[in-house]
C-alpha cells in the first residue's frame, strides 16, 4: 500500500528525491516517515512529516540537506535529498502511522518495500 521509488546511483554532492506513493485507499490523518538502513546497520530515521504537512521533523545527519513534503491529492510524501554524501548510501524506507508523526520506527504501522540510494565518492 506504500510503495517507495526514485532511488539510484549518484555522484557525491548530487541529488535524488524519492517519492513515497500510497494506494489502495487514502490514509487520512497519517503520518509518513522516511528511515534507511545501510548494510549491517541499525534502521535509522531521517524524516516523517503529518498528514497536514504543516509539521515536519528532520535527522540532525540530513538535516540542511534533505527536505521533506508531502502531495496530498497525489496520496504522495517526497523525500528531497541535496548534497549527498557517501554515508547517505542506503536502503530507504516510507512508513506510515496513524496519528502525529515519529521518529520511531516501530510507531509505525505500514511500510513500502524500500529503494536503494548509492552515493560514489
Amino acid at each position: 500500500q506504500l510503495q517507495a521509488s526514485g532511488g539510484g546511483l549518484v555522484q557525491a554532492g548530487g541529488s535524488l528525491r524519492l517519492s513515497c506513493a500510497a494506494s489502495g485507499r487514502t490514509f487520512i490523518n497519517y503520518a509518513t516517515g522516511w528511515f534507511r538502513q545501510a548494510p549491517g546497520e541499525e534502521r535509522e530515521f531521517v524524516a516523517a512529516i503529518s498528514w497536514s504537512g504543516g509539521s515536519t521533523y528532520v535527522a540532525d545527519s540530513v538535516k540542511d540537506r534533505f527536505i521533506i513534503s508531502r502531495h496530498n491529492a497525489k496520496n504522495t510524501v517526497y523525500l528531497q535529498m541535496n548534497s549527498l554524501k557517501p554515508e547517505d548510501t542506503a536502503v530507504y524506507y516510507c512508513a506510515g502511522r496513524s496519528g502525529p508523526g515519529s521518529s520511531v520506527d516501530r510507531d509505525y504501522t505500514l511500510w513500502g518495500q524500500g529503494t536503494q540510494v548509492t552515493v560514489s565518492s
